[in-house]
Formats: C-alpha cells, structure tokens, sequence
C-alpha cells in the first residue's frame, strides 16, 4: 500500500496537512503584533520559562538555537511552583498552548501572588483569564492545534518575544529564510519514498535511542525523544554526550538486541568540540559492535540556525511517519486524556 493511502487511512485528523503547512505557523507569529510595552522599559536579569510538552520545548530549543547570542541565564521549569530563586528582576514567561495546563496555571498564580514581571503565551484558556484580570502581557496564537504540532507557534512567538525585547539581535531575515526552509522541505517530505519515510522506516520495531551534543543539539534529541512518543506511540529514550560516557555507556555492555531490539539516532553537527565527535565515533563503534544500527541525522546548510530547525523540522516528520508505519493514528493521546481526567477526579 502507497504511503498516501496509508496516510488517509491511519490520519483522521489529518496532520499531514498541518505538517506540511507548518510555515504558515511561522508567518502567523512574525505579523502577529503584540504588545509587550509595559517590559519593554525593564531590564530584567534572568529568564524563566514555564511550560510543560509541546509548550516547554520551545524554550529548550531556543536555548541551543540562540546559543551565540542568549546573554541572559534561561531556567526551564516543568513543575507547579516557582523556586525561591525566582527575584522580581526576572522575566517570567508562561506558556501553556490551551491555558489550561494545572502546573503551568499553578505557577502563573504563585508568580501572580509574588508580584513577578509576567508575560503568557497562549490561546485562551485559565493563563488568558488570569492575565486579563492582572493586567498582563498575553502573546495570543492560533487555536486549532494539538500542542506539539504547534512549535511553530510556541518557538517563533518565543523568538519573537526575545527580539522585541531587544535581548537578542534582529531575527528577521533568519526567520524569513526559515519560513522558506520549512515550506520546501514539507513539500520535499509529502512525496512517496522521501527521506524522513525512509528513517522511519529503518526505526519500525525498534526502541529508538538518540544521543545529541549537550547545550547544542540537546533540545533536538529530546524533541524527537517526545515526537516519537506521541506521534508514534512508540517508546524512545535520549541522552547527552559528553554526559553519557561517564554513565549509560556501561549499559550496553551487556546489551541484548534480540530482547531489546534497538536503533542509535546520533544528532550530529559540524560545530562539536573536536573531542565531543571522537566521542560519538568511539561510542557508536561499541554500539555497532552489538549488532545495533547507528544512524545519522544532520542538517545540510552552511548556517548552524538553519541546520538546527531542518532537524527540528525532519525529526516531526519521521515521527508521523512511524506512526502511519505502525497502524497508528498520530493525533492520539488516549493515555494523557485518561491522566488527566483521573487527576481531576
């Protein structure tokens, strides 16, 4: 059976499409005003970003995208509270897609009650009534979405933030150039027998383990880690070299592939530290040397950004495509519908 039929099979809701038209996202972001006037005029001496999901990704991947450029510290919190830490020349950025994320919202009230300088993302929900009653800057986006299929939403609103807040230099043209990218490669991953299929492909019945380079790619591997999870129905797990030489390395040791059929994703880039690519090679050869096959995912481009959102941008695709592979439907998340209906209970 053709991938298409299988797609129009397994798809009912049809994330083909917003896959494909996932620039359109970018574009939304980049003409949509927003009024942050009341911080511009702050200086503000860390950021923290609170989200959980499809939400918090975002301000993962901004922290490896604006590697060169972020000169402020940015925490990333995935829980209900803020940590005492947390001063009032802080920025507090909520972002929660529905507005209706518990933890987010928790944290949103306690940095209500702290007096905190706050700014939501969102599309309505408890953060837009909350803010509204409190005065505060909301950044609205599109409705309609199932979160992870919204990151262009949440990261380009908050990239966007970033920039009219003068905290980092003018994005413009990347972003132009990126709604360029992320339009001919969806083309590029909608034909019968492209690249992202044949990953998926080479993945089907197997425990994907990606491993990235800390602080650079991280995000990117943690992304798919999460992709592959609720796209595909499929368990994933990842980790960070330098980071796992000096502890998971020992467990495949002893690794069996017919009990545990596994396949390495590497995330790879030019710029690695010298010793950090000796470090993937001398690792993949003892994974290898376990009967497991390594791939490689590297972006194409001379520039580190557009290289870092083609990967963004693939590894989605390769993640719906699994799911399409498996029979599945890539919209479904009966589990955490059932989470939180028990939650509420």
């Amino acid at each position: 059976m053709m991938i298409k039929e299988l797609v129009t099979k397994y798809d009912k809701n049809n994330q083909f499409d917003v896959l494909i038209n996932s620039y359109k996202q970018i574009e939304f972001v980049w003409n949509n005003k927003i009024d942050i006037n009341s911080l511009k005029e702050k200086t503000f001496k860390s950021l923290f970003f609170s989200g959980l999901g499809g939400s918090a990704i975002s301000a993962d991947l901004i922290y490896n995208f604006l590697r060169a450029d972020l000169k402020l510290p940015l925490y990333v919190n995935r829980n209900y509270t803020l940590p005492d830490f947390v001063s009032d020349d802080f920025l507090i950025i909520i972002s929660s897609y529905s507005g209706n994320t518990e933890e987010t919202v928790s944290v949103l009230k306690d940095a209500v009650a702290k007096k905190c300088n706050i700014v939501c993302i969102t599309t309505g929900g408890k953060v837009e009534q909350i803010a509204e009653e409190n005065g505060l800057p909301i950044i609205k986006v599109q409705p309609g979405f199932q979160p992870r299929y919204a990151l262009g939403l949440s990261l380009f609103s908050l990239l966007k933030l970033l920039q009219e807040l003068n905290i980092i230099p003018n994005h413009n043209k990347i972003v132009n150039r990126t709604i360029d990218l992320w339009k001919s490669k969806g083309e590029e991953y909608s034909k019968e027998d492209n690249q992202a299929l044949k990953y998926a492909e080479k993945i089907l019945g197997h425990i994907p383990i990606i491993y990235s380079a800390a602080d650079i790619t991280s995000a990117i591997g943690y992304r798919l880690k999460g992709q592959l999870n609720e796209n595909s129905k499929n368990h994933a797990f990842c980790n960070v070299i330098p980071e796992m030489n000096h502890n998971e390395i020992i467990g495949w040791e002893t690794h069996l592939q017919n009990k545990f059929p596994s396949i390495v994703i590497n995330i790879m880039d030019p710029i690695y530290h010298p010793q950090v690519n000796k470090r993937f090679e001398i690792i993949s050869s003892l994974i290898k040397d376990k009967g497991v096959e390594v791939l490689e995912l590297e972006g194409k481009h001379e520039d580190f950004k557009f290289r870092f959102l083609e990967l963004v941008y693939l590894c989605d695709w390769i993640s719906y495509y699994l799911a399409i592979l498996k029979n599945m439907d890539p919209s479904e998340i009966d589990y955490i519908h059932y989470l939180k209906n028990e939650l509420s209970k």
